[in-house]
């Protein structure tokens, strides 16, 4: 691995961890089985985001890099080959744990150079994957945004998050907070074969109803939305219809993307699984890692259209992440800040 290249005092790229931070464990208990875990002292951790990205948040935390929900489809595969790591099985299965996450943010927001904005966790791994029910380090990246009242926003597919309630109802109550839940598919048969280690589409939208009951406005990012396999009429409507029983303030559809490193993990899973369907991903996929503009719209007005119908509206830019709106100076009412969204 690159870990001696990518600490202080290597002659290789910018460091990334403190020297001699890296201490590796396996844990051989039921629910780490077959997962290897690399500490590491990170020398930062609030990441600016590419200007290239089509994220329309500008800063992230991520206090680990791999994810053990193992989606085959995910777009963050690719990161784990900057550290020589494989984007396959390396990425579900070696997960790199910042082990000093929340005392660094709490120096970075101190720092005079921060402007308190907005900072967005869970777009690239998951936040709440099952390695956060041994380090814990959510609890303290929460608390130290919130003694600084600096907005935040999760995504997540972890069920995990609501062990953190108490601290998402401080935090908003002195700065704005979006939670999103990430929920594609209700279909069970394909989320066992393609998000294998994530809580079941049940448990989350389950989750989105006890965050909503407890005051939390909770959106669903429906993503992704599997061409072939999940985007039926009858699949999107019983999809949209779930996330509204789950009282879900708003639902944003994202059709699945294909970028390297995915792209290859997905194609090879897809040809075990489903090989009829190869030459169509070829197809629909040849213009690059988006599927068509066209397909991606017919998907967007028919969730648009069935949300609708079950009484939830589309995630609109200004949205999709509120739980408070901060009341302007004069206390006439929300601030109308913008808000941030996926899409």
């Amino acid at each position: 691995m690159r870990w001696e290249n990518l600490t202080e005092g290597s002659a290789g790229p910018a460091a990334l961890f403190g020297a001699g931070a890296v201490v590796t464990r396996t844990i051989d208990t039921p629910e780490f089985r077959g997962i290897t875990f690399h500490e590491v002292r990170a020398r930062s951790i609030v990441n600016r985001v590419p200007g290239a990205s089509r994220m329309p948040f500008e800063w992230t935390v991520n206090p680990y890099r791999g994810c053990s929900h193992a989606c085959v489809y995910c777009f963050a595969r690719k990161t784990h080959s900057y550290l020589d790591l494989d984007t396959g099985i390396g990425f579900d299965s070696q997960i790199v744990v910042k082990t000093n996450a929340p005392e660094l943010l709490r120096r970075e927001l101190g720092s005079p150079r921060w402007t308190g904005a907005h900072i967005a966790m869970g777009t690239n791994v998951d936040c709440y994957q099952r390695a956060e029910g041994r380090y814990r380090l959510m609890p303290g990246i929460i608390e130290a945004l919130r003694d600084r009242a600096n907005p935040f926003s999760i995504l997540t597919k972890g069920t995990l998050i609501l062990r953190d309630l108490p601290l998402l109802r401080e935090a908003a109550e002195v700065t704005e907070v979006g939670i999103s839940v990430s929920v594609g598919f209700t279909d069970p048969g394909l989320w066992r074969t393609v998000e294998p280690g994530t809580p079941s589409p049940a448990a989350r939208l389950g989750a989105v109803r006890t965050l909503t009951d407890a005051g939390i406005e909770c959106g669903v990012l429906m993503a992704p939305v599997i061409p072939f396999l999940g985007d039926s009429p009858e699949q999107l409507r019983a999809t949209v219809r779930a996330v509204a029983e789950a009282g879900a303030t708003s639902v944003t559809p994202l059709v699945l993307h294909l970028r390297p490193g995915a792209r290859e993990w997905f194609t090879a899973w897809l040809g075990a699984h489903h090989p009829h369907l190869a030459p169509r991903y070829e197809q629909m996929y040849a213009g690059g890692s988006y599927a068509p503009t066209w397909y991606q719209r017919r998907i967007t007005r028919q969730v648009h259209e069935l949300a609708a119908e079950f009484g939830i509206g589309p995630a609109h830019r200004g949205e999709a992440r509120r739980i408070v709106a901060p009341e302007r100076p004069d206390g006439s009412g929300p601030a109308g800040a913008t808000q941030l969204s996926l899409l």
